[in-house]
């Protein structure tokens, strides 16, 4: 195989038909619902980004996932390269954590992202079929006035219908490289996502440009890829200037910046 059979991405949602058999590079975090995504692209072996690794490992999960279907997995470390910046990746990624199937083809912490992709071209494959994954998206609660809370394992989850509701996601909270804002999705009361050991999300200021109060909660405080942990454990890290507007601080917990959204 050449480095033609090597697809470089911002996230694991930009797969297509065409992935079947290759090696990605993808900018995604690397909880189990990114290598969900991996693993129904059906590509032979995965790269993604271990998120400042958090809250019970979350962000190497998907490492024992894929090593189930036979997938070669790895993550680079926080500090070498951007989430959500499949080129950055590719050109400066330094692996963190690899599985037993990948360890197997070869391997190991220390490569550059590139050179692992390589190698990950003699694993096996796929073996079996990834099942649906389950309450991916799913309610928290519904308020006697109407509104709702969301919770989406991935931004990638949030619906129109969601316009005027508060959204806790369980992603990274940085724009994608080649996306680098909401885009066409709706104008959410309130959007929530985990900092992925991020100084500076990129997220939160878009959003602000949508009028949108945005937060993160700490990846040490929740599992990232968890929406239900986002909420239930996460204690916020940075707002942006309209949720700062409502009265939310960094140190709040998640579920505090929930009811004060609920009741601006």
């Amino acid at each position: 195989m050449a480095d033609e059979d090597i697809v470089i991405n911002d996230s694991v949602t930009k797969f297509d038909a065409d992935s079947a058999g290759k090696v990605a590079i993808s900018a995604s975090h690397g909880a189990v619902y990114a290598g969900y995504l991996a693993a129904r692209a059906r590509v032979r072996g995965v790269i993604l980004h271990d998120a400042g690794v958090g809250k019970d490992a979350a962000g190497t999960s998907s490492l024992s996932y894929l090593d189930d279907l036979r997938i070669a997995g790895a993550t680079v470390t926080g500090s070498s390269a951007r989430i959500g910046d499949g080129a950055d990746m590719a050109a400066n990624g330094i692996i963190s954590h690899v599985n037993s199937t990948a360890s197997r083809a070869g391997c190991a912490p220390g490569q550059t992202a590139m050179a692992c992709a390589r190698i990950m071209q003699s694993a096996p494959g796929i073996e079996g079929e990834a099942e649906a994954y389950a309450e991916a998206r799913f309610e928290i609660l519904a308020t006697d006035g109407g509104l709702r809370v969301i919770g989406c394992d991935s931004t990638s989850l949030v619906r129109a219908e969601d316009e005027g509701h508060i959204v806790v996601t369980a992603s990274h909270g940085e724009v994608l490289k080649e996306a680098p804002t909401w885009g066409n999705r709706p104008d959410v009361l309130a959007a929530i996502f985990n900092d992925a050991g991020s100084r500076t999300p990129s997220r939160l200021p878009d959003l602000d440009t949508r009028g949108i109060a945005g937060a993160t909660v700490s990846t040490e405080s929740a599992r990232i890829g968890d929406a239900r942990s986002t909420y239930e454990d996460g204690v916020i890290s940075h707002v942006n200037k309209t949720a700062r507007g409502h009265g939310a601080v960094p140190g709040m917990t998640c579920r505090a910046f929930v009811d004060l959204m609920l009741g601006a």
